[in-house]
């Protein structure tokens, strides 16, 4: 009876330890790639994620750089520049934090997945305002990599109002685009472009 208990122990390790319960696997590949998204707890922070959202192509981390209504009681604005206003006139009147996410979707389809978007700003500049906001201003350059009939480089300057919510998370409340010259193209063209309204 002793010599059976001994050998089903030793049938019962054979068979445990070759189905290798115990050791360690190789981690399976994400799905997407990691991703640099911080809590945006300093307007520092936000700025970050704001760039590398546009470099990854990540809609989700681009979406949570603008205001949500549910813990600022501010809805996100959008304020196009002079030119592009006027060739989609419709377009940007009811502009929104939805309208972004489609114009973002829709541009990113039109990029190779290797091929990021890049981000430049210079000039930058912030001043509180009255009502604990932050006014950020930079001169931007965009090298969107798409294969469509419009611009690849845009330029311009842009004004984010910065505003912590009731978490105490640093988001964009309005975004003003203004044209640098009639000589480059600016962001909201490539917006109006994009768009699928």
């Amino acid at each position: 009876m002793q010599k059976e208990k001994v050998v089903f122990l030793l049938f019962l390790l054979f068979l445990f330890g070759g189905c290798d319960l115990f050791s360690t696997r190789d981690p399976e590949k994400p799905d997407q790639p990691r991703s640099n998204y911080q809590l945006a707890v300093t307007p520092e922070i936000l700025l970050e994620n704001f760039t590398n959202s546009l470099s990854e192509k990540n809609v989700q981390n681009y979406l949570n750089c603008f205001s949500d209504s549910a813990f600022s009681g501010k809805e996100f604005q959008y304020f196009p520049s002079a030119d592009a206003n006027s060739k989609y006139p419709v377009l940007f009147e009811s502009w929104s934090k939805k309208s972004e996410e489609q114009y973002f979707n829709n541009l990113i389809s039109h990029i190779l997945q290797d091929q990021p978007i890049t981000f430049t700003k210079n000039n930058e500049k912030s001043s509180f305002s009255g009502d604990n906001s932050i006014v950020y201003t930079a001169s931007y350059f965009l090298v969107v990599p798409h294969n469509d009939e419009i611009s690849k480089n845009f330029e311009g300057e842009l004004q984010f109002t910065l505003v912590r919510d009731s978490r105490e998370v640093w988001s964009i409340y309005i975004w003003q685009d203004i044209n640098k010259s009639s000589m480059t193209v600016s962001w909201s063209e490539l917006k109006g472009f994009y768009s699928p309204n």
